[in-house]
């Protein structure tokens, strides 16, 4: 059974830790161990419950083995210390870009106090995956260079079609795909930085869009950002600094396949490479002042997430933006106006209404007619909901009890826009990624696929009604 990406650790059903003191024996530990038949233990400190360090069967079994270790000795001198920890409330996504990072068995879950909370493993996040997945993983981070990390690129792109062809879910596919393209990323910032003498400032990449909503689809470009934290004086000079090392990155990102933004929404553009108080300047204008370009920027920028630095910059930012959102009702109207903008492709009979130009003549947009049309409405419930979630299916989870929404009508709701990346995929594999793989023709549809099309684009309808009687009425 695939895991939800987006799922908190916390949710996870994991057993519960095998916890010995620091003072427990090897062979007091091995026992517990073997008791619960578990694959590690947790040191922690009596006193405070916080994690010392985590001993495994395996290095346990390799120390007795060539290293003649005493069964008696103090399990804390056999353990393994100063490992990395995630909070409980951190997600499945980030736990496991974070263990393919560090090639970690285990990964010890904290509460906010630094308490133990649980030890979540590989098994536990992906066991039922696709081999492959960690197999491109590693070779991903084999990598030592931009050539060599454009070919493995490549390879998750010819993996995620076959995954598509061999029928695999839409949501855990776009998941999957979201992950291994941040390993992407955060290799290729790895790579680039080696290169750079950076300020020694905390500052943070920063992703927006479908990477920072984790519905990343073959097709896709970049749109990201880098926060920094300055004084007022330092801010110019800090930036100048920065933004070489952002140039070269974008252009890493751009030969392993992630064109550069036509818009320039990049970390390379000063626009968007700026210190936190800058950014929140940038936010507050948007939100104070709804402009046409103000609620364009919105619809991108609104969905960020740390990808690579100090990600509680990032999360000041959202603390922030959220505080300044949630009950902004000028605001939440001009972006529900802005939404209700594009209509869905369906005519009085409920036929599609096709376009395209002379270029794609009798098509379709399937992410701006479709997709567009769901994260729209469904992050504009979010924000006026003080919703955190990025990700448009958590989102419409977490705002299903205030609209007094029935589960039925959300699992409906869910289903449709899963069902349209579905098309979505099917189409940029059938199409070719070089041509418009957002645009479908729906005669080349199976008759059922035509409905399940009809029956999406009914469901973005009526989220958009909804969106009507809440904000313009």
């Amino acid at each position: 059974m695939a895991v939800n990406l987006n799922t908190a650790l916390r949710h996870l059903p994991l057993a519960p830790p095998v916890i010995v003191a620091p003072g427990n024996t090897l062979r007091e530990t091995l026992r517990a161990i073997d008791a619960r038949a578990a694959e590690a233990a947790v040191i922690v400190d009596p006193a405070s419950a916080v994690p010392l360090g985590i001993v495994t069967l395996r290095d346990a079994v390799r120390a007795i083995a060539e290293e003649n270790s005493d069964l008696d000795v103090p399990v804390a001198v056999m353990m393994t210390g100063g490992l990395a920890s995630l909070g409980a409330d951190a997600t499945v996504h980030q736990a496991t870009v974070l263990m393919f990072r560090r090639g970690m068995r285990h990964l010890i879950l904290v509460e906010n106090d630094g308490r133990l909370f649980n030890v979540v493993s590989q098994g536990d996040l992906y066991g039922m995956q696709a081999a492959d997945s960690a197999s491109l993983a590693n070779a991903i981070l084999a990598t030592r260079g931009i050539p060599e990390l454009a070919a493995q690129s490549d390879a998750v792109r010819r993996f995620a079609a076959l995954r598509l062809a061999e029928g695999s879910g839409p949501e855990a596919l776009c998941e999957w795909l979201s992950a291994l393209n941040d390993l992407i990323a955060l290799q290729a910032i790895d790579l680039v930085e080696g290169d750079f003498d950076l300020p020694y400032v905390p500052w943070c990449w920063m992703v927006f869009g479908s990477e920072g909503r984790l519905e990343q689809t073959l097709l896709t470009d970049q749109d990201n950002g880098i926060v920094f934290h300055a004084g007022a004086a330092d801010v110019a000079e800090l930036r100048r600094r920065f933004l070489p090392f952002a140039m070269a990155v974008n252009d890493a990102l751009d030969a392993c396949g992630f064109p550069r933004c036509k818009g320039n929404i990049m970390a390379g553009n000063p626009e968007w490479c700026l210190s936190l108080e800058e950014w929140k300047q940038r936010f507050g204008a948007w939100v104070s002042v709804p402009q046409p370009e103000a609620l364009l920027n919105a619809s991108i920028f609104f969905d960020f997430r740390p990808l690579y630095g100090r990600e509680e910059l990032v999360s000041e930012l959202q603390a922030w933006l959220l505080r300044h959102v949630r009950g902004n009702k000028a605001f939440l109207r001009a972006m529900a106006v802005n939404a209700l903008s594009q209509e869905t492709p369906l005519g009085w009979w409920r036929d599609f209404r096709l376009g395209g130009g002379p270029d794609h003549p009798h098509t379709l947009d399937l992410k701006n007619q479709g997709i567009r049309i769901f994260v729209d409405a469904i992050r504009i419930h979010a924000l006026a909901a003080g919703i955190d979630h990025t990700n448009t299916v958590e989102r419409l989870r977490g705002v299903r009890q205030s609209l007094g929404m029935p589960v039925p009508e959300m699992a409906a709701i869910a289903a449709a826009f899963h069902q349209l990346q579905r098309l979505r995929l099917q189409n940029q594999v059938g199409v070719g990624l070089a041509h418009a793989g957002n645009r479908l023709d729906p005669d080349r549809l199976h008759r059922l696929d035509r409905q399940i099309l009809k029956e999406a684009l009914l469901q973005a309808r009526t989220l958009q009604q909804r969106l009507r009687m809440d904000y313009l009425n």
